[in-house]
């Protein structure tokens, strides 16, 4: 077990843009972190093994959904509130966010958003409090960036719907109640469903030997002719405005929480450099380790303006998808930089499990690329600022 040291850095003074409200949310779960997860994390990523507890501790944080509406199990926060969670939550691990963001983003908000009151009410409070988990099913096996070639397809069969395909790449899917499927029908519509576990025909495999993530529980979803009930169908969304709209509030998460991926980084790295000695005085009086000090903390704060202004927009109702695609790739690429900094920094004991650099490391490579890869959103920023689709 590890002592988590960590302190925040806010050298803009972001601080005085919260309100209290926002700053009370951090300093629990923080505090919650650094007792029950932070000690634990590595041991449990170095196993490749998924830290259960976790489920309980982020429904007693109000982290599963935490801007449903409090009628339905959630918390009734807002954007900016979703966001210091997912900060603070990837502060500790990424594969831990991901278990949130996905049981929030893209399981409990397209229930309430597009979901019938029955379906609401059934699954929204079990999923907020950790009773239940749920998955998101949209990456096949041969389509990825372009889900509009799924393959996964359901036929109307009178009194159900039969339903065969296969998603990958499904976090959390191994141990979920219940997925948030979209398929096909037979018109080639693409459409919603909740399919749930036990249903005869549908199966969730295990993705092993994962270099990335491995804190995180990562699978497949298989349907064999599975009987879907009808009341189990998203009732009036349809196309592809179902899943991008998730993704769009899954991406924000993200925006957020691979700052604070960073955050652990930076902090380790300026902690360790003052510290170590090298040629009679710490390193950190060094210019080359200051110069990345100095970028490190540059590219952070940009980063933790980029996303307090979104979250303002999100508020607003007036935060684009485009805008959140620029945040989740800025975000992600200046992680990266950071954690990549970090870790030459540390030298040989950067890659080691008793700091924690070289797991964000591998973590933030395959957050480059989900939820939309690092190019992809390039493309989206160049597609809204010129008018033209350069996709195809």
């Amino acid at each position: 077990m590890t002592v988590d040291k960590f302190q925040y850095h806010d050298y803009y003074m972001i601080d005085d843009l919260l309100t209290e409200e926002h700053k009370l949310i951090r300093q629990t779960v923080r505090d919650t972190l650094k007792k029950e997860l932070s000690p634990v994390i590595n041991d449990y990523a170095q196993r490749a093994e998924f830290p259960n507890q976790c489920i309980k501790i982020f429904g007693d944080l109000g982290a599963f959904g935490p801007t449903i509406p409090t009628e339905y199990g959630g918390a009734g926060l807002d954007d900016i509130s979703y966001g210091i969670m997912m900060q603070e939550i990837e502060r500790v691990d990424s594969g831990l966010r991901s278990t949130a963001s996905v049981q929030g983003s893209l399981v409990m908000y397209p229930i309430y958003k597009f979901g019938t009151e029955e379906q609401k009410r059934k699954f929204l409070p079990k999923l907020a409090k950790g009773e239940m988990v749920g998955c998101f099913g949209l990456t096949e096996p041969n389509h990825g960036s372009n889900p509009s070639g799924m393959e996964t397809n359901f036929k109307d069969m009178g009194d159900h719907y039969l339903l065969n395909g296969a998603k990958m790449w499904i976090s959390n899917s191994p141990i979920a109640d219940v997925a948030v499927v979209w398929a096909k029908n037979e018109a080639g519509e693409i459409r919603g469903l909740l399919v749930e576990r036990g249903m005869e025909g549908f199966s969730t495999p295990e993705t092993h030997n994962k270099w990335s993530l491995r804190a995180s529980i990562t699978g497949e979803l298989v349907f064999n002719n599975v009987k879907v009930p009808k009341e189990n169908l998203f009732p009036d969304i349809k196309g592809l405005k179902g899943p991008l709209t998730c993704l769009s509030s899954a991406r924000y998460g993200i925006a957020w929480g691979a700052i604070g991926a960073a955050l652990d980084c930076y902090d380790t790295a300026l902690r360790y450099t003052k510290e170590r000695e090298q040629f009679g005085k710490p390193i950190a009086g060094f210019q080359l380790t200051q110069k990345k000090l100095a970028e490190m903390i540059t590219e952070i704060t940009k980063a933790q303006l980029l996303v307090w202004r979104l979250g303002v927009l999100k508020n607003e109702g007036r935060a684009t998808p485009a805008q959140i695609s620029m945040a989740k790739r800025n975000s992600c690429d200046m992680a990266l930089f950071v954690a990549r900094t970090a870790r030459q920094m540390l030298g040989g004991m950067g890659i080691t499990g008793e700091y924690p650099i070289m797991r964000h490391m591998m973590n933030l490579e395959t957050v480059l690329t989900y939820e939309g890869t690092h190019d992809i959103h390039l493309l989206i920023t160049g597609m809204d600022v010129t008018g033209m689709d350069a996709f195809r």
